[in-house]
């Protein structure tokens, strides 16, 4: 279960994303609020918290310089922003200060779900790491979720290497190629190669608008060999070319 802590001077904002929650959905125990940065420190010292979702723009303490705080108090806890257009360098410093998620104002009830999921997943991969460093492997791997947890850390790690391929991932979780194709569908409810591009151009948005990093460096760094390729997949899937893309949200 986890603990959850929301962070926003606005009252109506944050009694609405509290009341939004579906907290057994999100295995969800407890979610605490906080109007400032300064409360919200206080309660992340004096309680077991492992999710936190804050406002960037807020009184006596941003939430920038309150994320720092909280990580230097617990590394491991993870962190999602939320962030309106008009503090965009706001957002890009928050990446590079290892906050671990944003999303951008208005928020739904479903972005606020989708961010959620993400922290939430990326705590249980992180888990499965140390697990896995720690354990025999086969010991580990005895039941199917072990399994998704582990095709999920190892997408992580080998995202950014063109030739990684089913073929690849088969060999790493220790499963032959056809049972993980079966697996990987029944578990992610579309074949790999979907899923991976969907991974790679999601990890293409964050460096377009996170970083000043050219378009190839960026087409290169999420595992495409071909910039125009990388540009022909990024605009059929969004609708946008990379640097179409990356005008469209500074602009906003």
């Amino acid at each position: 279960m986890h603990n959850l802590l929301v962070v926003d001077d606005e009252p109506i904002v944050r009694k609405g994303i509290v009341r939004s929650l579906n907290k057994a959905a999100l295995n969800i125990a407890e979610v605490y609020e906080a109007q400032n940065g300064q409360e919200a420190l206080k309660i992340v010292q004096e309680r077991d918290i492992d999710l936190i979702l804050a406002d960037i723009n807020m009184p006596k303490m941003n939430g920038l310089d309150f994320a720092k705080a909280a990580k230097a108090e617990n590394a491991d806890v993870k962190i999602a922003m939320v962030t309106g257009y008009d503090y965009f360098d706001y957002a890009v410093s928050a990446l590079r200060a290892g906050v671990d998620e944003y999303v951008l104002k208005p928020v739904s009830k479903s972005d606020i779900a989708a961010v959620l999921r993400k922290l939430i997943d990326s705590r249980e991969d992180s888990s499965v790491r140390e697990e896995l460093s720690s354990l025999d492997a086969q010991q580990a791997l005895q039941d199917e979720q072990s399994y998704k947890k582990l095709i999920q850390a190892t997408l992580e790690e080998e995202l950014q290497k063109s030739s990684f391929s089913l073929s690849v991932l088969a060999d790493k979780v220790g499963l032959s190629t056809g049972y993980l194709s079966r697996l990987f569908k029944q578990n992610f409810n579309m074949p790999f190669r979907n899923y991976l591009l969907l991974q790679r151009i999601n990890k293409a948005k964050i460096l377009l608008i996170g970083s000043e990093m050219k378009i190839y460096e960026v087409c290169f760094a999420v595992g495409f060999e071909d910039p125009n390729y990388f540009s022909a997949m990024f605009k059929r899937e969004t609708g946008y070319t990379p640097s179409g893309y990356r005008k469209h949200v500074k602009n906003k």
